[in-house]
């Protein structure tokens, strides 16, 4: 079984709205191009690759900002079947502490049985925000 990981990464170049499949550094480099600042997405997707995990990129314009990018990603993954040959046992969204966004990344997870992956920026961010709607 290949271990694949749904990640949101800001790039330079890239097709917005459609997930690209990635499996080694050389390729995340023809696709996404190089950073214009050192960025969660492209960072952790490197990582992953070094790992021998492949990548099923959704480039966003901004990340963290461009929730719109998000959304349509979001909504790509959770009307994919469960059994498709580009299934994901992870996804990725670092960089956003959109309550909104985590949501519905939670019900994507869920649904395809996947983890969640955000850095701890991004969870205090969201669970500062929980706490402030609880109020």
């Amino acid at each position: 079984m290949v271990l694949r990981l749904a990640l949101f990464a800001e790039a330079i170049k890239g097709k917005l709205h459609q997930p690209q499949s990635v499996s080694s550094l050389p390729e995340l480099l023809d696709i996404t191009g190089l950073p214009k600042e050192e960025k969660a997405g492209l960072t952790l997707a490197i990582q992953a690759l070094l790992y021998k995990i492949e990548i099923l990129l959704f480039r966003v314009e901004e990340e963290g900002f461009s929730l719109n990018d998000y959304f349509q990603g979001l909504k790509y993954l959770e009307n994919m079947k469960p059994k498709k040959k580009i299934a994901f046992q992870a996804l990725g969204i670092p960089g956003i502490g959109s309550l909104e966004i985590i949501e519905e990344a939670k019900k994507v997870c869920q649904k395809h049985k996947s983890i969640l992956i955000i850095n701890e920026k991004d969870l205090y961010d969201c669970l500062t925000a929980y706490s402030s709607k609880a109020k």
